[in-house]
């Protein structure tokens, strides 16, 4: 319930902070007094829409705080979910900068406006006379049948179900188009595949076969070369190893006598041997070198795949070829595991559907139970209300198709005088009956409701007379399960409230400003005897005002 509100710098109320209890409350005051200013402060800690326009004064902010009591509304989820500080009460704050920038709290921790409108939702219904045009409204309808059933943690469980549901079609969806744009693309990925597999691609390749490509273009001129060196190491013309063979010999024969010979002809013997092993290198690799020019055709046609393929592909290398080889074939067996996918979501969602259906179905027993039992109730608070010839049907009918409240589509068939058919709100109800209608619902659900407070605005409007209190008998009974407060110009129902607020204007250093204060019980009196007959009322009115107040 709400505790405390406080206002500073909204239109034309300055500073006001004001204490709320529990129980039926009334707010009174002069049109033009202030009392929709005031719900407008109060609709910014709801999550409404912000306008820098509703500063009073333009060079501060424009701060509004409010403290609710929680403690009895299982609210601790919410909390939870959105790392937020619990405790019994909760206070949202919300702050205007002079810049129409907007800032929100819950318990001094900064949220947005989504989370804020959220708590709120669970917190405070405001009812104005706009609002009496939702009563039309298909959704509004149902959620009337199960605010009477009171079948929360049901409702609560389908929606979380088919929000599952929707995710696990959603996810689909997108399966399925990838799965579409895959089935075009696998043709070609297959085609790519199976040319770089047939190619029997191999790292390293392209490097070995260019050298071997270098040496068959040059064999001749390799092979004449390396003629003439194995010659030169021991042909019969120049033979460089007899003639080292002959000096090592001649040094040997006086290497005895010095000892810098003896160290020269050891040298002399170490190039020996390296030289010969050279030479035979040499000549082994000289019979190695053939012109061959079919194994340079065998090559040639080689590179020239895969130069080809490098080109197609816009790459330089084998391992390059080798990598997308590999991602074609990962993309091809991506197409296969999207087959997979597919086929155990759709068990999912088979599952997750026969799960909603038998909620759903639930929903809709309960709903259809109700029924005739909230037409008979509402009939006889409408007539409360001083339509005893009012008829509200409740048509009820159940789609093939899950919808996010279940199977049902709810219609309200109304008409207020006897003998008429029953017809949609819009098309029979006057402004006044939709008032009446509304109030008598909200009265109905009230009961089962767990919502801590509703504000009602002129829910009287269209009211006179002994209707009028029995407008305000009924905001009392509700009063028994949450807190009400009602704005109203109605005496009738004013005198009807526990509590009395009085909301009033000041023109201070040439500025009018808006107050709210609790009236004592002989202020009650006198502000009913001049809601009963103005300003200078009688005797008889506060009499009369008295009376009021008894009988509450």
């Amino acid at each position: 319930m709400l505790q405390h509100l406080s206002v500073e710098n909204y239109a034309l109320i300055d500073k006001l902070e004001i204490d709320f209890e529990d129980g039926f409350s009334i707010i009174t005051g002069e049109t033009g007094a202030g009392k929709s200013i005031l719900l407008g402060a109060l609709g910014l800690i709801l999550g409404q829409r912000a306008d820098s326009q509703v500063l009073s004064d333009k060079s501060r902010k424009c701060i509004i705080e409010g403290v609710f009591l929680i403690k009895d509304y299982n609210l601790d989820d919410f909390f939870a979910e959105n790392d937020l500080d619990a405790g019994d009460t909760a206070i949202l704050r919300r702050e205007i900068t002079p810049e129409g920038k907007s800032r929100a709290f819950i318990n001094d921790t900064p949220v947005n406006l989504n989370i804020l409108k959220e708590i709120s939702d669970r917190l405070v219904d405001i009812h104005s006379q706009h609002k009496n045009l939702s009563v039309n409204e298909h959704s509004f309808q149902l959620s009337v049948i199960d605010g009477f059933v009171g079948h929360n943690a049901l409702l609560k469980k389908y929606k979380a179900e088919y929000n599952t549901l929707m995710n696990f079609q959603r996810q689909m969806q997108e399966l399925e188009k990838k799965e579409l744009q895959a089935r075009t693309d696998q043709d070609y990925f297959r085609f790519l595949f199976d040319e770089l597999d047939n190619a029997a691609l191999k790292e390293n390749e392209q490097e070995n076969l260019e050298a071997e490509q270098a040496v068959l273009s040059h064999a001749e001129t390799i092979s004449i070369t390396l003629s003439k060196v194995t010659n030169a190491f021991s042909g019969d013309d120049l033979n460089l190893l007899g003639t080292l063979a002959e000096t090592i010999n001649q040094l040997d024969q006086v290497a005895r006598y010095h000892a810098d010979i003896a160290a020269l002809t050891d040298r002399l013997k170490t190039t020996y041997i390296e030289i010969k092993d050279i030479a035979g290198e040499t000549a082994a690799l000289e019979d190695k070198i053939q012109h061959d020019p079919a194994r340079m055709e065998t090559v040639n046609a080689r590179l020239d795949l895969l130069y080809r393929l490098q080109h197609k592909h816009r790459v330089s290398t084998v391992n390059e070829l080798l990598t997308l080889k590999n991602e074609l074939d990962d993309k091809l067996l991506a197409i296969v595991s999207l087959e997979t996918q597919i086929a155990e979501l759709r068990g999912t969602i088979e599952n997750q559907t026969e799960s909603c259906t038998g909620i759903a179905s639930k929903l809709s027993e309960a709903r259809k139970k109700a029924i005739p039992q909230m037409e008979k109730k509402l009939a006889a608070v409408l007539k409360l209300l001083g339509m005893p010839d009012a008829q509200l049907k409740i048509a009820h009918e159940i789609s093939t198709s899950l919808k996010p409240e279940g199977f049902d589509h709810i219609t309200f068939l109304f008409t207020a005088n006897k003998g008429m058919e029953p017809k949609g709100l819009s098309k029979v109800a006057s402004g006044g009956e939709l008032s009446r209608l509304m109030l008598a619902v909200k009265s109905l659900v009230s009961q089962r409701s767990l919502l801590p407070t509703i504000i009602f605005d002129e829910i009287d409007s269209g009211v006179s007379g002994e209707t009028a209190g029995k407008v305000g008998k009924i905001l009392s009974g509700m009063a028994d399960f949450m807190q009400v407060v009602a704005i109203t110009h109605l005496p009738q129902i004013a005198g009807m409230g526990k509590n009395h607020y009085f909301v009033y204007k000041k023109n201070e250093g040439g500025l009018t400003r808006s107050y709210i204060r609790k009236l004592t019980e002989s202020e009650r009196e006198q502000e009913i005897a001049q809601m009963l007959s103005g300003e200078n009322y009688s005797d008889a009115a506060l009499k009369t005002a008295r009376e009021l107040l008894s009988t509450k």
